[in-house]
Parts: C-alpha cells; sequence; structure tokens
C-alpha cells in the first residue's frame, strides 16, 4: 500500500486553510504557504455571504460551525438592488439564524481568522512568497527551494504562481476600475447611510456605474464605486490619487445626477481609506489541461471552498491504493467537475456585469435576467 501524498499548498486563503484542514483530518501530510508575512500583515477586505450548500457545509465539514455563529451575521443577509435614483427592483430584509435563507454574512477577516486558528501550529509557513513553481515541481521562495512534494495546490487567487504550470491563459482587465473605500462608525456618525444599507448590502447601478455598500461586523461600511474604464486609468486619470480630496472630487464628478443619499457615501468616506482598483478575471469557460502532481481551485469564496472539499475527498479516497496512478487519476476527476461548477458561476457573474456596468443598469429589463442567472446558476443574489 502506497504511502498518503504529500501535499503543498500555495496560498492560506479560506480554499488552502479548508483544503488543510481537511487532509490533516484524513491523517494527509500537508504544509501551506503564504507570502504574507502574518495573518494580521493587512486589512482582509470586506464582507463574505456563504451558503449554506457550500460554504456553510465545508465549516460543518471540518468542525468550525461554532466559531463561524460566533461571527455570523444573519441579518447581513438584507439586500437592496437599485438605480441612480434608489428605485428598488430588488429587496430583501435581514433575517435571523432562523429564519435565514442560507447566506449568512461574515468579515472575511474573521473567517480567515477561524481557519487559521485551529490548524495545527507550523502548518502554514508564513512569509514564504513563491516566485515560481519548476517543471519538476520545486518550489522558488524568495528564501530559497522547497521540494519533495508529491501534489502542489494553487489556492493563490487570480495571479497564482502555479497556474502557469498549467495554462499559458492570463486573467484579463474587465474594463472596470474603481475606488474602495470605508466609511466609520456608520450608525452613529451616518445613521441615514447605515439605515439605508439596512445591516446588509446595497447594490446601485446606472449608466454604466455602480454603488456598492456593504455592512461590516465591526460598526464600519465598504464603499465600492465601479464605472468603465481604461486599463492604465491610474496612471492617466488627470488626478493624484494619493489626494483624497481629489479622489473624492473626480468621484462627485462622475457620480453627478446621482440620488443626493448615495452620493453622500462619497463625502461620509474615510480620506485614509481610498484604494484604487481594477478589476481583472480569468476567461468564462477557462481550463486546463491535466498535469500529474500539480494542480489547483478557483476563485470566489464558496466555489473555492468547496473545490477544496471535493479535492480532499479525491485525495482520501484514492490514497492508499495499490495503484501507483490512483491518486493522479482522482486529481484528473476533480479537475472536470471543478471546471463544469467554476463555468456555471463564471457565467452569472459576466452576465450581471454586462447588464450592470456596460448597458443602463439595473431596470425592469435587467432585474429579471439578473434573477433568472442567480436561480439558473444556483447562487444568491451576488457572487463575491
Amino acid at each position: 500500500m502506497a504511502p498518503p501524498p504529500k501535499v503543498a499548498i500555495i496560498g492560506a486563503g479560506p480554499a488552502g486553510m479548508t483544503l488543510a484542514h481537511l487532509l490533516l483530518k484524513a491523517s494527509i501530510p500537508v504544509i501551506v504557504f503564504e507570502g504574507e508575512a502574518s495573518p494580521l500583515i493587512r486589512g482582509q477586505g470586506g464582507t463574505l455571504d456563504l451558503h449554506d450548500d457550500t460554504g456553510l457545509k465545508v465549516l460543518k465539514e471540518i468542525g468550525l460551525w461554532d466559531e463561524f455563529l460566533r461571527y455570523a451575521r444573519y441579518d447581513g443577509e438584507a439586500i437592496t438592488i437599485a438605480d441612480k435614483n434608489l428605485k428598488k427592483y430588488i429587496y430583501m430584509g435581514g433575517t435571523t439564524m432562523e429564519t435565514s435563507r442560507g447566506r449568512p454574512e461574515i468579515d472575511r477577516e474573521k473567517l480567515r481568522k477561524i481557519l487559521y486558528e485551529a490548524l495545527p501550529d507550523g502548518t502554514i509557513r508564513w512569509g514564504c512568497r513563491l516566485q515560481r513553481l519548476g517543471e519538476d515541481r520545486s518550489l522558488h521562495f524568495d528564501h530559497g527551494v522547497e521540494c519533495g512534494f508529491d501534489l502542489v495546490v494553487g489556492a493563490d487567487g487570480a495571479w497564482s504562481k502555479v497556474r502557469p504550470l498549467l495554462s499559458r491563459v492570463k486573467p484579463y482587465y474587465s474594463g472596470l476600475g474603481g475606488i474602495h473605500s470605508v466609511v466609520n462608525n456608520a450608525e452613529k456618525e451616518h445613521p441615514d447611510l447605515y439605515k439605508l444599507v439596512n445591516r446588509g448590502s446595497l447594490f446601485c447601478s446606472s449608466d454604466g456605474k455602480s454603488l456598492i455598500a456593504q455592512q461590516m461586523g465591526d460598526g464600519s461600511m465598504t464603499i465600492g464605486e465601479w464605472t468603465q474604464r481604461p486599463e492604465d486609468w491610474q496612471e492617466t486619470c488627470g488626478y493624484n490619487l494619493n489626494d483624497p480630496s481629489q479622489v473624492k472630487q473626480a468621484l462627485l464628478e462622475e457620480f453627478r445626477g446621482w440620488d443626493p443619499q448615495l452620493v453622500e457615501f462619497i463625502n461620509a468616506a474615510d480620506n485614509s481609506q481610498l484604494v484604487p482598483r481594477s478589476l481583472y478575471m480569468l476567461p468564462v469557460g477557462h481550463r486546463w489541461g491535466h498535469r500529474a502532481g500539480v494542480s489547483g481551485v478557483y476563485e470566489g469564496v464558496n466555489l473555492a471552498m468547496t473545490d477544496a472539499l471535493k479535492l480532499a475527498e479525491a485525495l482520501v479516497s484514492s490514497s492508499g491504493s495499490e495503484k501507483n496512478d490512483a491518486v493522479d487519476l482522482a486529481v484528473k476527476t476533480f479537475e472536470e467537475e471543478m471546471f463544469s461548477r467554476a463555468s456555471i458561476i463564471a457565467e452569472v457573474t459576466k452576465g450581471n456585469m454586462e447588464d450592470l456596468l456596460f448597458s443602463s443598469g439595473m431596470s425592469e429589463h435587467t432585474a429579471p435576467r439578473y434573477v433568472r442567472r442567480a436561480l439558473l446558476g444556483e447562487k444568491p443574489w451576488l457572487e463575491r
């Protein structure tokens, strides 16, 4: 009977840590390599909705359901989707654990916290930034080279350092750029905005622009202002992205004519937290040819955690087999199923993006298509 494979995971995000939990549970040796020096080195972004049939199912599988409930926000299931005049096309209120629609929210930072704190010490090697993956599966880091792994799994996002060994396809610029900002202490300092978001999420789109506001567990709200921009917009926008007054003035001009309440999100944003962003994505239907000893998972927390669960099941079921290629065949089968799942989600995401940001935006015509895609893709109102 062959020994279990020795697995290296690149990336200590939700998918990488989920996979580590599941493999250790089955006594399969694993090390997670993470480029960041520690889990607290930077902010971990916004809020995530975990789904009962994917992300929540996986947390229960690895025994972290009770820890999740410490930070879960069922009232965060509230969602409003409207146009620039705040005309509502989709509205649902918050819930409780008993009345949940199966999509509670959790801050990304808290999800990462419960995952890494439950792993044995030494499972994650912090400060190991991968530069490239060799043809022989050698891992070339800033600090040196690590070898001897039977399987290397890329869980390191869109700009994965593992994926180039599997595919030449790179993320392409979506045509969208914007500013991420934060409104602090919203309930006390900006009660009207707090009420508008309703402790959940507010999505407004018109004229090829989108303004997104989401409640966080610490009382702040994250704001995203997106619009169509050239790929080099951060260099050619004509204003200083490091000057808050210039950034806000540019946003106010871009969102001129929008409902005053929506414009107030721009004014209320913390001047020290205005971050320019450009959206890159992989093509719909992207897949790679199977390569023994190397694999990966996709982005999107629910999809990625499901990928981690399915890959773990494939490795557990094939480990110990007398067939030398049993693990490799199991990984290949896993990949084919993963590509199908990812394609559905990518179609939903791209279709909604085109309707909301490359057309007139939310309207009587786009709202039904938005809902129909969500139902056909068996996804909630937004895949984030």
